[in-house]
């Protein structure tokens, strides 16, 4: 059986390579990035699953956020539930949308598909696809219902996509996820745990004056300087600990966003907003960290003291979920399967966060994420993505819908 269904899949390289190019010719970059949205790569989504004959049987949906935003006022995600022999679910979710710029015409040279969209994430969403169509052509049903889920703005942090659906009750405690949106090209990780998120912004006072008169005013730029270098390095002297199943195996604390301030050289600036983008272990208290970025503002303000200055701090946080047991039944049914397809052994590890399987996790719902991807290419202009992959993937996710563990 598991040679028929590979064989299926390989017959359908090179519809998997032009379906491909034909959703990433569909820009799908986020309003809130100067884009339009999703609505068009999804309309053509959905006409691409009548045309491969899945649309018989299955139950298809979409679902919509409110985004003021929006050209149409919304964003669309579409469901597509296959019946399978038990009513236990096997969901891949797949995000549509893609960051701004690179290629937008996508194209073959050598070995490898180009454009922007073709690794984050079309290398998960279009072998999805045709995993299932493969299983329909070996005339064999799969042992799960199949839950092929592809939504929006997941590039600028699924506000607008999964983080508002999870909540509509549309997945299930038993469901087995899996998110095909991270890996490497070896296809040999697979993720079960990430760091917690902490971004901090913060916005800096000072007092503009002509630059040939500093003594006047206060420069909210060498002030900003100042605090930078102050919280990257108290942070990374007073969390040092390290936790060897993520890569880096420490926190990471990284000055990012530095917004611009004075149009002109000759002008001392009056005010500087910059942000620090961090990814710290589970272990580590998101409120520990804090409480050392504010006591480190309060000490440059007071050492500011009759000058004016004023720091003020925003905080975003995404504590870390519990991560997936490497005993749950989908770890352990891609384990066998990866096994099968690519001949060698997974390992299991964390990442720096931000990926969408934590919001199952979140839920108590296990969830992993995996494909096997050209993941240097992710976001760069020239993304691309070797044709090998995307049949591996497929492959993979076939196996996986065809026989339970």
């Amino acid at each position: 059986m598991h040679e028929k269904i590979l064989t299926e899949v390989e017959k359908l390289e090179n519809q998997i390579v032009n379906t491909l190019i034909r959703l990433c010719s569909i820009p799908a970059v986020s309003p809130h990035n100067g884009g339009e949205g999703e609505d068009k790569k999804i309309q053509e989504l959905e006409k691409i699953i009548h045309e491969l004959g899945l649309a018989d049987k299955a139950k298809i949906k979409y679902e919509y956020v409110d985004d003021d935003k929006a050209p149409s006022g919304k964003r669309p995600s579409l469901f597509l539930e296959y019946p399978g022999k038990k009513s236990q679910r096997l969901c891949i979710l797949s995000h549509v949308d893609v960051v701004p710029g690179g290629n937008l015409k996508p194209f073959v040279q050598g070995s490898k598909l180009y454009g922007r969209g073709v690794c984050d994430n079309g290398a998960g969403l279009v072998p999805s696809l045709f995993a299932l169509k493969a299983l329909l052509n070996a005339g064999l049903e799969s042992e799960y219902t199949v839950l092929l889920a592809f939504v929006a703005d997941e590039e600028t942090g699924s506000h607008y996509g999964l983080e508002k659906l999870i909540e509509r009750d549309l997945f299930r405690p038993d469901d087995l996820v899996l998110v095909p949106d991270w890996g490497n090209e070896k296809g040999d990780f697979i993720e079960i745990a990430e760091k917690s998120v902490l971004r901090l912004h913060f916005k800096v006072t000072g007092k503009q004056v002509h630059a040939a008169y500093p003594n006047r005013g206060l420069n909210a730029c060498r002030v900003a300087n100042m605090l930078a270098y102050e919280v990257d390095e108290a942070l990374h002297k007073a969390f040092i600990e390290e936790n060897k199943i993520f890569e880096p195996p420490f926190s990471t604390f990284e000055p990012t966003r530095r917004f611009a301030n004075v149009p002109n050289v000759n002008t001392v600036p009056g005010e500087e907003n910059f942000s620090f983008d961090c990814r710290v272990l589970p272990e580590i208290s998101l409120d520990e960290v804090q409480d050392l970025v504010e006591k480190i503002c309060k000490e440059i303000e007071t050492s500011l003291d009759g000058w004016g200055s004023k720091i003020e701090l925003q905080v975003e946080k995404s504590p870390a979920p519990a991560p997936t047991s490497p005993d749950s039944e989908v770890t352990r049914l891609l384990i066998k399967n990866i096994r099968e397809v690519l001949k060698l052994e997974p390992f299991l590890g964390g990442v720096g966060g931000g990926t969408l399987a934590a919001f199952f996790r979140q839920k108590n719902i296990p969830a992993v994420v995996w494909s096997q991807v050209s993941e240097d290419s992710m976001h760069q202009p020239d993304e691309f993505i070797e044709i090998k992959f995307l049949v591996n993937n497929a492959k993979v996710f076939a196996l996986m819908m065809a026989e339970a563990i």
